[in-house]
């Protein structure tokens, strides 16, 4: 971030919640930023709202603004990736996607992935999220209208990809070959393993296709948000995929190192302050 207070350059200060983050983060965050748990001690700064943003982010981008403070990305940015707008930036690598609007008029018959713009119910796998036809994609779109996780997102049904599977969980839940890759802007932060309730943590592998795959895709990211997360994953054909996009202010670790996450984060901040 190059903006300048005071002829200062704006210090980064992670904002975190505490009970939505455990010790190990809290650790490997104090490693390399100031941080703190109250909005209302950040002043002057970057601030990185980690876990902390929702459910009232531009307010909370307002608050911060009352004491001369810039927010990672902004609400415009979040936006781009909460209501899933970055889809039709990256169609071309994602699954198809239909809303309410259109899927009554595609001749796609399933199966679907149903789930909110942002949010799913994917460890209820068999019951609320995959359908084999449309009459039941459009059954549990029902049920997830009147989910209290879901109800406030709009209701989406993408094209189910079969992905390269490891192991089958608890309702039908698949443990598949998909990785999440933080990223700052254009550089890659960490990548790791998504699933980390899997069993079998030591068979998953990334190649270089799936990685330069989400190198092109942050290349279009980064023109639209600041610090995101690129879920990938590969197929059964061996191709590799862009599962979805979140905000990496809101994204949980999976298998990424906290410490290499944090170093390079604070790295690449550090990196804009001086080009700025």
């Amino acid at each position: 971030f190059s903006r300048v207070l005071d002829h200062e350059p704006m210090e980064p200060i992670i904002l975190y919640r505490a009970a939505s983050t455990d010790k190990e983060e809290v650790v490997a965050m104090q490693k390399h930023f100031a941080t703190t748990p109250n909005r209302t001690n950040c002043k002057n700064q970057l601030v990185i709202p980690r876990y902390s943003c929702l459910p009232y982010y531009r307010e909370l981008e307002e608050d911060l603004k009352h004491n001369n403070c810039e927010i990672i990305n902004t609400y415009r940015q979040h936006q781009w990736i909460a209501n899933f707008d970055y889809y039709y930036d990256l169609k071309e690598y994602t699954p198809e996607t239909w809303d309410f609007s259109n899927f009554y008029k595609s001749d796609y018959q399933g199966p679907f992935v149903v789930k909110g713009r942002t949010n799913s119910r994917k460890h209820q796998w068999n019951s609320l999220m995959f359908a084999e036809t449309r009459d039941r994609a459009i059954h549990i779109a029902c049920e997830l209208g009147n989910d209290g996780l879901l109800c406030d997102q709009e209701i989406i049904f993408r094209k189910y990809i079969p992905l390269k599977t490891f192991e089958v969980g608890l309702n039908g839940m698949r443990f598949a070959n998909e990785w999440r890759c933080f990223y700052y802007k254009t550089q890659r932060l960490t990548c790791g393993y998504y699933w980390s309730t899997a069993d079998d943590l030591a068979s998953p592998y990334i190649t270089k296709q799936g990685l330069d795959l989400a190198d092109k895709i942050a290349e279009v990211a980064a023109q639209h948000v600041n610090f995101f997360v690129l879920d990938v994953a590969e197929t059964e054909s061996g191709d590799w995929i862009l599962i979805e996009i979140n905000d990496g202010s809101m994204s949980g670790l999976s298998e990424n190192d906290p410490n290499v996450l944090y170093e390079n984060l604070h790295k690449e901040l550090m990196n804009d302050v001086r080009i700025g």
